[in-house]
């Protein structure tokens, strides 16, 4: 049987397997999960409304592609995290569940979809992430500029959060995106330094720090933002010490999250931190100056988005009174 691509729409079949790099791993353990992690079915009315605005537009959301635990709460309330670039990741981090394989050609109507997406939810905030685009000579930069015009040339009171490879080996394009000025800069550390190499090997950790402190270099007036997940065998130390270099390089806003593993292929729950360990996270890290801290079983990059950007603002206006 014969499969026809359309090439005139630039489409290309996805890969066999979601993780082919994954393919012949020997599967790992499968932890229950605790009482205070599990979430209900999304069914809701505005959880309905969102998946049709994003299929009818055909875009591509994180919410879906990461399989986040929080789809049905944020879709109620018309928070979607659009995924820009494509759904085809360059990377095959341990923990991810989006697809990794060859990428597909750049959307170039996919800002002008965002745009109307954005105005038609009536989005006050938005978060704007992506897939790594290590075939692209500039990682997406300009993609990622081009999307935030049309956001702001349609709703010019939306506040705009990205949230960003970490540009590798991609020269000049962390400042072409930090130019853009986009509302807050997000890209997440995902994990400490001793695990990079089994959890996130196509990333660099300092690399990865560095390119937030670069933004403040360069643009002190935008927020940054970054991530953790915990579960993955790190210690409380170790956790520590990242949540002070990130402090070194002017970070902002801290999340951390239990890693939830998506597959058996995927890099194993070593165990779940108890609700009392994430708040305990939290007063460490606001003891330590960061602005706002989210912290908890379920926080994910763009959990409740909109009301902590607002948090940000006040924590500023604070600090500068």
């Amino acid at each position: 049987m014969a499969t026809l691509i359309d090439t005139a729409q630039n489409i290309r079949p996805k890969p066999a397997l979601r993780h082919p790099e994954k393919a012949n791993r020997p599967d790992t353990e499968v932890l229950r999960k605790p009482s205070w992690i599990r979430v209900k079915a999304p069914t809701s009315k505005g959880y309905a409304e969102t998946r049709k605005i994003v299929k009818d537009k055909g875009l591509v959301t994180v919410c879906e592609e990461a399989g986040c635990p929080n789809i049905g709460e944020c879709w109620e309330k018309s928070h979607a995290t659009f995924m820009i670039l494509g759904e085809i990741c360059t990377r095959a981090c341990a923990f991810c569940n989006v697809a990794t394989g060859l990428p597909q050609e750049v959307d170039a109507y996919e800002p002008k979809k965002i745009a109307e997406a954005v105005e038609e939810m009536g989005l006050k905030h938005v978060v704007i992430t992506s897939v790594d685009r290590d075939d692209l000579s500039d990682g997406g930069a300009q993609h990622f500029v081009d999307v935030i015009e049309a956001i702001r040339a349609r709703s010019p009171k939306t506040t705009i959060e990205i949230l960003t490879p970490d540009f590798l080996r991609k020269d000049g394009a962390a400042e072409t995106v930090i130019d853009a000025r986009p509302d807050v800069f997000n890209h997440n550390l995902e994990t400490v330094p001793r695990l990079y190499l089994s959890i996130r090997p196509g990333a660099r950790y300092f690399h990865s720090l560095r390119l937030l402190e670069r933004v403040k270099e360069r643009d002190p007036s935008q927020f940054t933002k970054s991530g953790l997940m915990v579960g993955l065998g790190e210690t409380k130390e170790e956790v520590m010490q990242v949540m002070d270099d990130m402090r070194s390089a002017g970070i902002d806003f801290l999340t951390i999250g239990q890693y939830l593993q998506p597959t058996r292929k995927h890099a194993a729950v070593k165990r779940f931190v108890t609700p009392e360990e994430f708040k305990a996270y939290e007063t460490i890290a606001r003891a330590k100056g960061f602005l706002v801290v989210s912290s908890s079983p379920l926080t994910r990059s763009s959990y409740h988005a909109d009301s902590d950007f607002a948090k940000l603002q006040a924590a500023r206006q604070a600090q500068h009174a």
